[in-house]
């Protein structure tokens, strides 16, 4: 379900991190207790890392390599790898659900990371649904059968899950170096993003489709847009009672005004496409062609660094037109 993948789609910042050491007993053992209150025992550090593409994209970014991968699409089709030697991750399914389970167990991963996300606004965890990347529970088990899972909450700001996923890597061994000089970086692109942000301009935050319009994002209910908020930049309230979107017709964009659109890079069009639409095409922001992309960065330094200075600059050179 295309819905499914994009409420992944988005744009990540971050305004604090504290990084705590990795969990020992007293026996030299590894434990990490994940976001949903379970504690991960085994008998030594793990080594060989599997799991969401989401997750493994940052881990990586701090030195940690993945074994094996699932996601949204295959580890070979996403962008967030490009460049990355993949010859040594099995690759375990072209789509979201469809993992391998004879590739993952050949892959002898000793633990799997994943996203887990809430069902409402309020930050509900469904115990009865599968964590993301899972096509059910039944497949859910099958994977933890193979190797013992660890979750992060993909709730409340940004702040945490980029907080938590450093604590994962470091608890993997990443070097705290690594994570300090990517902080440094990004800590750089949030005092730029603050200071564009000052400006004022109203973004609304789009997935489009050419039979349904728009589904505008509800920024209280993505941390990583709520992380932005933080920092300062105006979203467009699309109303609604539903959660996460509002789904505005074609013939209705005009409705909710905005300087800028940033639109989904997992949805079915292009800004070129969307900018073609009359309809649009009519709008402020159409007129001024101020289309920008809405990029899901994984939750890291790195990346959210790479991405905070790329909408600082969006909303740099755009200009005020509503």
């Amino acid at each position: 379900m295309r819905l499914l993948g994009l409420l992944l789609a988005g744009l990540l910042a971050v305004t604090a991190c504290s990084t705590s050491p990795p969990e020992t007993t007293g026996t030299g053992s590894w434990s990490f207790t994940d976001d949903l209150g379970t504690t991960v025992t085994v008998d030594h550090r793990p080594t060989r890392v599997a799991g969401l593409t989401d997750v493994v994209a940052s881990l990586w970014n701090y030195g940690i390599e993945p074994v094996a991968a699932f996601g949204y699409t295959a580890i070979s089709q996403d962008q967030r790898f490009a460049g990355r030697d993949l010859s040594g991750v099995a690759e375990l399914g072209p789509m979201y659900g469809q993992i391998d389970l004879e590739a993952l167990a050949a892959a002898h991963p000793d633990l799997i990371v994943t996203h887990a996300y809430p069902v409402d606004a309020a930050g509900t965890i469904d115990p009865q649904a599968p964590l993301y990347g899972f096509a059910d529970l039944a497949q859910q088990e099958a994977v933890a059968r193979i190797a013992p899972i660890v979750a992060i909450t993909m709730d409340g700001s940004a702040v945490q899950v980029i907080d938590r996923t450093a604590q994962l890597a470091l608890a993997l061994g990443a070097d705290p170096a690594v994570v300090t000089g990517a902080r440094a970086e990004y800590d750089a692109a949030a005092d730029r993003l603050r200071t564009a942000a000052a400006s004022g301009l109203q973004v609304l935050v789009v997935a489009a489709y050419p039979a349904e319009g728009f589904y505008v994002a509800k920024a209280p209910d993505d941390p990583t847009l709520t992380a932005l908020a933080d920092l300062g930049v105006r979203f467009v309230d699309p109303g609604g009672t539903g959660y996460y979107w509002q789904i505005v017709s074609w013939e209705n964009v005009g409705s909710l005004p905005a300087d800028i659109v940033l639109e989904s890079q997992i949805d079915d069009m292009t800004a070129d496409q969307i900018l073609a639409q009359p309809t649009f095409a009519r709008t402020a922001a159409g007129q001024a062609r101020q289309v920008y992309p809405w990029v899901f960065a994984s939750m890291d330094y790195a990346a959210q660094a790479a991405y905070t200075t790329e909408l600082a600059g969006h909303l740099e050179s755009a200009r005020k037109v509503v």
